[in-house]
Order: structure tokens, then sequence, then C-alpha cells
């Protein structure tokens, strides 16, 4: 089954935890969109709700909203996937669709509502990564 490295951002965003979910966990995330809300209950976190703000997959292509399929090749000016070159000048990029399925390998998270414990007393000191 899939297996998916969360990057969750806390209220403030300049926090970032990290966390690995496999088989049942990773289930629900299977066909969610990018900017959908998606409950912490089923991957440990209960309380907690996150929108999916963005990913990559497994080759480190990014997600990127409006794409349909699992991987295009478009010509971009900027946004995900192309920081920019001059101005006016547009390049052709691969990116991700923006729906979740077993090939992406990150999947980007911040909290959309928190729950009761902080996530600083959830992820240990060793883990957080600034």
């Amino acid at each position: 089954m899939a297996t998916f490295k969360l990057s969750i951002a806390d209220k403030s965003g300049k926090q970032t935890y990290k966390k690995e979910i496999k088989d049942n966990e990773a289930r629900p995330f299977i066909g969610v969109n990018i900017g959908e809300s998606i409950k912490g209950d089923s991957f440990g976190l209960t309380g907690y709700e996150f929108t999916v703000t963005g990913g990559s997959d497994y080759c480190g292509f990014p997600m990127r909203r409006g794409i349909l399929g699992q991987r295009k090749k478009i010509t971009i000016l900027r946004g995900v996937g192309f920081s920019g070159a001059q101005k006016g000048i547009a390049m052709q990029k691969t990116v991700c669709g923006h729906k979740i399925h077993e090939k992406i390998s990150q999947i980007n998270l911040k909290v959309a509502k928190a729950g009761e414990k902080p996530l600083s007393e959830i992820f240990p000191p060793a883990e957080a990564k600034k």
C-alpha cells in the first residue's frame, strides 16, 4: 500500500513537524485534493484538523493545483514548480496533479484546527525541524 511522509506546519508557520504514515493510516489521504481538509484522528493526532497545501511525488516533482492526472509537462511563468526567470520568460516544467495517489511520497499539511495538546508536546524536540 502507500507510505507518506507528512510535513506538518503549525499555526505560526515557523515550526514544521515530520511524521511517516503507512497502510491503514495513509488510506484516508488517497483521493484528497490540495486545499481540502482532513481530520488528524485517522493518523494519531486527535482533535486536529489539517489542510493539504501540497506535496511531491516519488521523483520529486511538486504537486500543483489545477492539474489533472498524475504528471504533466506544462508551460509556466511562475508559481509552484518554477521559481521564475527573467520577466516574461516561460518554461516547460513537469508537475504532478492535485489529487493524492499512491505515488505521492510527501504531503504538506497546515493546521486548520488545533487539538488539545500542542504539536510541540506530541512530537519530541529531536523530531522538530526549524
